[in-house]
């Protein structure tokens, strides 16, 4: 008798009380929910799809987005009785995962504070209290002493479950400090602006904000993004700083576009962008005239993507027109911006991604990706003469940091690799030398010679070689005794970046190996690799993780059975794929957040994401294609009556990207399909979003427990190797 006809034999039985729990009766084993069934039959393009649990997603979720409190009841009850079986599950896990929770918090310097960034006369920065969940924003006198703080965050989350701060910043003449907050973790933000001056806030904060926002060269106008009732970006607004109403700047009616407002870095113009994953537009405003109409760039064009950037008297674009697959930069006249007047700068080179711009007066700064490691480009005025700022190591991440003040020769930047903590560098381009500003501390302790980082190349069944970083400890043996966490994303364009975590090292200290899988639909071997995992190349993604975890068997870094597969929102979707696909590999799955019910999403425009997300995986509403390309690989569809390892999934309830009942139905369809007797949790937060617990130590608490359902799962066995 399997898993699905034991419980549907108890249930025939009498024994549960509410269709939501099953009631263990005496046992001493944790209540089991059993979600009802109510099929609903979908028709689309000829196709038809049965979906036994739509119910989870409520009617009013929109509403529930901002106000939880209004969830249906019999959703809720059924969450419910989730979060207590998985806490029952887990309850052997709790003292693993108090002491991964001090290990992990021992590794942070709790009184921690960034590098002070110039900016005018000021150094801005932020700094935490010993004990706080969030940060002080303050600023001082550049070179001086005498703190002003700007925003304690700490002293406005109080009283609230979830709060966070999506973005702050000062106005140019540094007389106002603003930022966007979030109370629900449904991504609605308000904008508050201080007046530094007097201490006060300003009147009529701005509600129903993406977040995004921005004050024009002059600091007497606030631009802003506002989100609709759909959770999109549609429209920016102007409006006076100190009190006034909102004039409508643009509007955007493609519901597949995101958009958005910035001030270039020499502050001579307002941009606003314009885009998806294939197309892009901008338009510019002046910065002398902030109330003067929008002016288009250049209009876009359906596979071509730009980024603008003002350089003194001209404009570079980034764009990967003329078929530059990992693009190239451009010159543009100021007066003159149409694609016709674009001229070549710098050609593209296949495989070496441009992947990010930043201009001053007397330099510019480009950031490359190649062979899933990066390095930074300076380019000086005039001459045009450029050196790299690189590193001669086998995995390793550079970041550009930026700088406060336009007229500089410095430039920070972070660099990063799997055994070295955050080092940040002030980088004199003039002089070419460099000066640590600060390396992460580790209170704790952290001796790097104890591990050892190897890169290795997985090989794909069409022949591509897939990178794979490799974190040890040196005297963990390569015998395929160790445990591995295998860890993907490969979505969005977004890569892998090879750099240091301290939460790892609960895992890593413990014996186990923690290997990064680099796949396609990522970035990290240059745009083509990205290109190679979407649409209707997608499932090279899931097949690029299953050879990483084949590889890592063959080399015997691992072995069947031993492997816990992880990944979160898209990365989601890349375990609950290969869980389908190849089951016996994996000692346990994680799914944070993650995307598995994708014919369905992206077949309700109703939802935020599913216009704009098109481009990335397919439109199903019309292309009959896409349809049975996605229906192929979606997890929640493709769920079967086979023997899967234990599954857990976790979500949030105001998350608007992932939303919660897609985790729910996955759990829901496995645990009644799964052939294995291995168990299928789920944890929704109910007071949090996409990025769950907002304050630093319950984010590690929050880790911790993903570590110790991985630890829990290899122990328990369920996968045979």
């Amino acid at each position: 008798m399997n898993r699905r006809q034991m419980l549907s034999s108890v249930a025939a039985a009498g024994l549960f009380a509410s269709p939501a729990l099953a009631q263990s009766q005496g046992s001493k084993m944790p209540a089991v929910p059993v979600a009802k069934k109510d099929p609903k039959r979908i028709e689309q393009l000829g196709r038809v799809r049965v979906d036994e649990y739509a119910w989870m997603k409520d009617d009013n979720w929109q509403q529930v987005m901002r106000d939880p409190k209004v969830l249906r009841a019999d959703i809720r009850q059924h969450l419910d009785a989730e979060n207590a079986y998985f806490a029952a599950m887990l309850k052997s896990t709790e003292a693993l995962q108090a002491r991964m929770f001090e290990e992990m918090k021992g590794r942070i310097k709790e009184d921690d504070a960034s590098v002070p960034m110039p900016e005018g006369p000021f150094e801005y920065y932020t700094r935490f209290e010993k004990g706080a969940q969030h940060p002080v924003w303050a600023r001082r006198p550049k070179g001086g002493s005498g703190e002003q703080v700007l925003l304690d965050q700490d002293a406005a989350a109080k009283g609230h479950a979830y709060f966070q701060v999506g973005g702050a910043q000062n106005s140019p003449d540094h007389k106002l400090f603003a930022w966007a907050e979030d109370d629900q973790g449904s991504e609605y933000y308000t904008i508050r602006v201080k007046d530094l001056a007097t201490g006060q806030m300003l009147a009529n904060p701005v509600e129903t904000s993406t977040g995004n926002f921005e004050f024009s060269p002059d600091s007497k106008w606030l631009f802003w993004t506002f989100r609709d009732d759909k959770g999109r970006p549609t429209k920016i607004f102007r409006r006076p700083v100190r009190g006034g109403e909102d004039v409508l700047v643009y509007e955007e009616k493609d519901p597949g576009m995101f958009i958005g407002v910035s001030r270039s870095g020499s502050d001579k113009f307002m941009l606003i962008s314009i885009g998806n994953q294939e197309t892009s537009e901008y338009w510019l405003i002046p910065g002398s005239d902030p109330t003067a109409k929008p002016r288009l760039f250049a209009p876009r064009e359906v596979g071509v993507l730009y980024e603008v950037e003002h350089w003194n008297d001209r404009f570079v674009v980034r764009t990967n027109a003329d078929g530059a697959v990992d693009f190239k930069l451009m010159w543009a006249p100021e007066t003159s911006t149409a694609r016709k007047d674009w001229k070549d700068w710098l050609p593209a080179k296949n495989g070496r991604l441009i992947e990010g711009i930043s201009a001053y007066k007397n330099w510019f700064v480009r950031q490359e990706r190649e062979n899933a490691n990066t390095r930074i480009v300076v380019t000086k005025a005039g001459s045009l003469e450029e050196h790299p700022i690189a590193v001669d190591e086998e995995a390793f991440t550079l970041s550009l940091g930026g700088w406060g003040d336009y007229d500089t020769d410095q430039v920070r930047y972070v660099y990063t690799s799997p055994t070295t903590p955050r080092q940040t560098y002030d980088y004199d381009m003039a002089r070419r030398t460099r000066t640590l500003r600060k390396t992460q501390e580790v209170p704790s302790g952290h001796d790097a010679s104890k591990y050892e980082v190897k890169r290795v190349q997985a090989k794909a069944p069409d022949g591509q070689l897939v990178p794979v970083t490799i974190l040890k400890l040196k005297s963990t043996p390569v015998d395929g005794s160790a445990p591995v966490m295998l860890y993907g994303y490969g979505s969005y364009g977004i890569p892998q970046n090879a750099q240091f975590s301290t939460n790892k090292l609960s895992l890593v200290d413990r014996g186990w190996i923690w290997a990064d899988t680099h796949v396609r639909g990522g970035s990290d071997k240059g745009w083509g690799w990205f290109q190679d995992g979407r649409k209707d190349k997608k499932k090279n993604t899931f097949t690029d993780f299953v050879a990483a975890a084949d590889h890592l068997v063959a080399t015997r870094y691992a072995s069947k059975g031993k492997i816990v597969a992880y990944g979160g929102s898209a990365g989601g979707l890349l375990v609950g794929a290969i869980a389908n696909m190849r089951p016996e590999l994996w000692a346990g799955v994680i799914g944070a957040v993650p995307f598995v019910d994708v014919v369905n999403t992206m077949s309700d425009v109703s939802l935020p994401l599913t216009p704009p997300e098109w481009p990335e995986w397919g439109n199903p509403l019309e292309d009959a294609a896409a349809y049975d390309y996605i229906a192929g690989y979606s997890p929640y569809d493709n769920v079967e009556a086979k023997a899967y390892p234990p599954i857990f999934a976790h979500g949030g309830l105001s998350d608007p990207r992932v939303t919660y009942w897609e985790p729910a139905k996955w759990i829901a369809r496995l645990r009644d399909r799964s052939t294995s007797g291995a168990p299928m949790l789920l944890k929704i937060n109910m007071e949090a979003g996409h990025g769950g617990s907002s304050g630093r130590f319950d984010r590690l608490k929050e880790v911790a427990r993903d570590y110790a359902f991985a630890v829990w799962a290899v122990e328990k066995g369920w996968t045979k190797g």
